[in-house]
């Protein structure tokens, strides 16, 4: 061994090739943090001093080769004045410069994932070495950011300016298969003989077969574009990247920027454009936003493993009622290992559940993501059932079942009698109280809510409910078989519609307070989703249903009457009175339309401007800022009311359950984190402007106090 660190060793093998090998002790993962930085810089050095070297292969002693930069550590760089940011990053330069220079061929052997610094590390290298298992690619666009260790330097000239633009705007994790079309990597082969094959490269070239120092020239050397290529190319992908990014999120277009002046400029200047533009955005709110939900992601993600450690495997669930929610649980449930019953009184209910998850399985084989034979297991792991005649041997039953406190209890009340008594009993209810569904159950401690959000397969989310008599193993089962089925659950305590619904309807409150008004729902949408929101308030009713948010509606003005009451027919009341309930038949706000693929296309509809003009009691100018904070107030003050009162544990949970349940835009960085980056002085004033429209207007006598002294949910100058 000619150097041992904490992180990296380096021996020489008897061919006079170097392995420098990664290998971050204490960590399931080999991460940049300051000590991999240094040791790797120290590393470099020693190399440099062993004779008869023929190569220098990198590679990882883990699963992975390098997941990236340690980002708890590397975000408070960010913090820093911009003149020592600078220099922290042209520190990394000078490693990475060293490895790129080193007067033999270099070969990184990924036998794993590497990602941001460490595929910015492998990009150092002349030649790659892929496991086709491993992954690859430049994620920072999605923290705000882009590569700021040389990413956007060399990856261009390695696989052309458009496949880079496309890598780096878009963040993906790139396959094996792409990245060896693209060029961004030599050879692909099993992840055991990943070193092997690096070792047989260096010999290629030692054999003369590869000339490592004209590929270098060539990596170096400027890209040569006309005026009019040069405009070609990146007007289009101008054209693409930014109606994908949209305004909010500047760190595609930034990078597209760089990327265009530093493909024609010297390794020098070139590495001065990338940090200038590092640092630029490294600065800017979005990228706090978005790192700061990386870290809450972290957080919650900890919180629910630390709750579900000790907890009995699910190996056998069930679901109650194979409609849209139950159909999509069996379906997230089986696909991820963990076989389910899927129980109903209807036959044909039944076959349209196991049909749609034929058709989402079918999609996963098609796009690649899983083989036809796991897809097959995948569907044979759902047993459809129309009796409880299995249900005795079932670890953990989810209750699915329409939306009715009285239909909720009876089936639950029945299902406890074929079930063991250490079964945990869930409910997705998404508004109704989980104490007052445990009252008629005999074993109310093995109960509480299991809260999935529609579509199941898609949102990442799930609410554990905790009822007052339920058990901490039961919410330890219940948050275990979430993270199996590859959801991220936020625990949180009893109240009608818990964190999400409870924080979604004052939103709804204030939509239908403007359309009483006389407001144009379309322009509210148009400006909603301007503002950040993946679909505006109108259309979002239309998805989950205007029965489903008439009926939540109800238990949300019965929960919290004094701000969630309403006087008269609201819209929501009327589309359900006239039996508009949005896509799932076809007509609500608006009107729908299946596409070439069976998706819904809404399509605006003349009827309803007079279907709903009888709701209308008023009219009022309302400019977009009024719109915005309309809608805006009484969510952040219904959230920070979730925190006070203990529904949720953290602002982290509440922020991320915003984010991961309704699409609360990222770029805010979630409802408390919008607080503190406003200042709960200014929001105060904003939401006394707007005081005259009640008590969600109405800002608790915390927030008050907390605003007079300056302070912040995340307890951290903002």
């Amino acid at each position: 061994m000619i150097f041992e660190g904490k992180a990296v060793k380096v021996s020489q093998l008897e061919t006079g090739v170097v392995l420098v090998t990664l290998d971050l002790q204490g960590e399931s993962v080999n991460k940049f943090n300051q000590l991999t930085l240094k040791e790797l810089a120290e590393a470099i050095t020693v190399v440099k001093t062993v004779s008869n070297v023929t190569g220098v292969v990198f590679n990882s002693a883990k699963d992975v080769f390098v997941v990236g930069a340690d980002i708890t550590e590397f975000t408070t760089w960010f913090t820093l004045d911009d003149s020592v940011l600078e220099g922290k990053l042209r520190e990394v330069h000078d490693i990475f410069n060293e490895i790129a220079d080193l007067p033999y061929p270099t070969v990184a052997a990924i036998n794993g994932i590497a990602l941001g610094g460490g595929f910015e590390l492998c990009l150092a290298c002349d030649y790659r070495v892929m496991a086709d298992s491993a992954k690859v690619g430049l994620p920072e666009t999605q923290l705000g950011i882009y590569p700021g260790w040389g990413g956007t330097i060399r990856l261009p000239r390695l696989i052309g300016v458009d496949n880079a633009c496309e890598w780096i705007c878009g963040a993906g994790q790139k396959r094996s298969a792409d990245a060896l079309k693209d060029g961004a990597v030599d050879a692909v082969v099993a992840q055991d003989k990943v070193l092997e094959s690096s070792l047989h490269l260096v010999q290629q070239v030692v054999d003369g077969k590869l000339n490592y120092l004209q590929r270098r020239e060539d990596n170096n050397a400027t890209m040569v574009f006309s005026p009019i290529e040069k405009m070609m190319i990146f007007e289009s992908v101008r054209g693409v990247v930014g109606a994908k990014a949209g305004k909010h999120y500047p760190a595609p277009m930034v990078a597209i920027k760089t990327i265009e002046k530093v493909i024609g400029q010297t390794r020098e200047k070139a590495i001065e454009t990338e940090i200038a533009g590092f640092v630029k955005l490294a600065k800017g709110p979005v990228a706090k936003a978005l790192v700061g939900l990386f870290l809450k992601d972290q957080q919650i993600k900890k919180t629910a493993s630390q709750m579900s450690k000790g907890a009995e495997r699910v190996n056998q669930a069930a679901v109650l009622g194979a409609g849209i929610m139950g159909g999509g649980v069996a379906y997230q449930s089986s696909s991820k290992g963990t076989p389910i019953i899927m129980k109903d009184i209807r036959n044909e209910a039944l076959e349209l559940g196991l049909s749609e998850a034929n058709k989402l399985l079918g999609g996963q084989v098609s796009r690649g993501r899983m083989t036809a034979e796991k897809a097959m297991k995948a569907l044979n792991g759902i047993t459809p059932a129309l009796s409880y005649g299995e249900f005795d041997h079932v670890d953990l039953v989810v209750e699915a079942v329409v939306e009715n406190v009285n239909v909720k209890k009876a089936v639950l009340a029945e299902t406890e009698k074929h079930i063991s008594k250490d079964t945990i009993l869930t409910s997705n209810t998404s508004t109704i109280s989980i104490t007052e569904l445990a009252k008629e159950l005999q074993r109310p401690e093995n109960f509480c809510g299991m809260h999935f959000f529609n579509p199941v397969h898609r949102m990442p989310l799930v609410e554990v409910i905790r009822g007052e008599k339920t058990s901490d193993a039961a919410i330890a089962r219940t948050v275990s078989y979430a993270q199996a089925m590859g959801k991220t659950p936020i625990v949180v305590n009893d109240c009608p519609g818990f964190l999400v619904n409870r924080v979604l309807f004052p939103y709804f409150g204030g939509f239908s307070a403007m359309m009483k008004e006389g407001a144009d729902f379309q322009m509210i949408d148009k400006v909603m989703e301007k503002f950040g929101w993946p679909m505006g308030p109108a259309y979002l009713l239309d998805v989950v249903g205007l029965d489903t948010a008439f009926h939540a509606d109800e238990v949300m003005a019965k929960g919290f009457p004094d701000r969630m009451q309403h006087e008269g027919t609201n819209v929501i009341d009327k589309l359900f009175e006239v039996e508009r309930f949005g896509q799932k038949n076809q007509k609500g706000f608006y009107r729908y339309e299946n596409d070439r693929k069976g998706k819904p296309k809404k399509i605006y509809d003349e009827e309803i401007h007079a279907i709903l003009a009888p709701t209308v009691t008023s009219t009022t100018e309302l400019t977009e800022d009024d719109i915005i904070a309309r809608m805006m107030i009484p969510l952040c003050i219904e959230t920070v009311r979730c925190v006070e009162e203990g529904i949720v544990g953290s602002p982290a949970e509440a922020d991320m359950g915003l984010i991961y349940g309704i699409g609360f835009p990222p770029y805010l960085g979630g409802a408390l984190h919008y607080l503190d980056q406003m200042g709960l002085q200014a929001f105060c004033d904003l939401a006394d402007r707007y005081s005259h429209l009640g008590k969600l207007y109405e800002p608790t006598a915390n927030m008050r106090a907390m605003a007079q002294n300056n302070a912040t949910y995340y307890g951290i100058a903002v």
